[in-house]
C-alpha cells in the first residue's frame, strides 16, 4: 500500500530543496503543520533527526541525498490509524527534479507501509495533497 502525489512548483530546483531539506523546518507549511517539536541531538541534516509535528506525528529521518534531492523518514506514531500499533514499517519520501525546459521543480511526495489497518491511504493523500499546496504557495 502507499501514497503518491505531485506538484510543479514555479521555482528551482535548488530553492525548493533548500526548504525541504531541513528536517526540522517546515516554516513553510504553515496552516497544515503549525506545530514542530525537535526531539534529541541530531541536526535537521543528520540520519536519526527526530521531530514532532502538531504535537501527534513521531517521525524519524531516514536518510538525506543532497545530489539526489530526495529526503525519506519514517512515521514512527500518530494520531488514528497512524498510531503505532495499527501501522507498520510507514516510510515516506520526498524527492525534487528540476522541469529544465522553464526552470520550475518537479515534487514528488509518496509514502509505502508495510501492514496497517484500514484508512491510512485516504488519511494521509489529503495531507500530503496540502503540504504541496502550501509548497507551492511558498514559492508563486
Amino acid at each position: 500500500m502507499g501514497t503518491y502525489n505531485t506538484r510543479v512548483i514555479t521555482a528551482p530546483v535548488d530553492e525548493v530543496w533548500k526548504a525541504l531539506r531541513n528536517f526540522h523546518d517546515l516554516s513553510w507549511a504553515k496552516g497544515v503543520i503549525d506545530d514542530l517539536e525537535v526531539v534529541g541531538e541530531q541536526g535537521p541534516d543528520q540520519v536519526g533527526a527526530k521531530r514532532v509535528l502538531n504535537g501527534v506525528f513521531h517521525e524519524t529521518l531516514l536518510g538525506l541525498d543532497d545530489e539526489g534531492h530526495e529526503v525519506r523518514y519514517s512515521i514512527d506514531d500518530g494520531p488514528g490509524v497512524m498510531a503505532k500499533d495499527k501501522v507498520r514499517g510507514y516510510r515516506g519520501r520526498v524527492q525534487v527534479r528540476p522541469v529544465t525546459d522553464r526552470n520550475h521543480t518537479f515534487v514528488e511526495w509518496s509514502s509505502t507501509w508495510q501492514n496497517s489497518a484500514e484508512g491510512v491511504q485516504e488519511f494521509c493523500d489529503p495531507i500530503y495533497k496540502a503540504l504541496l499546496d502550501t509548497l507551492a504557495k511558498r514559492f508563486s
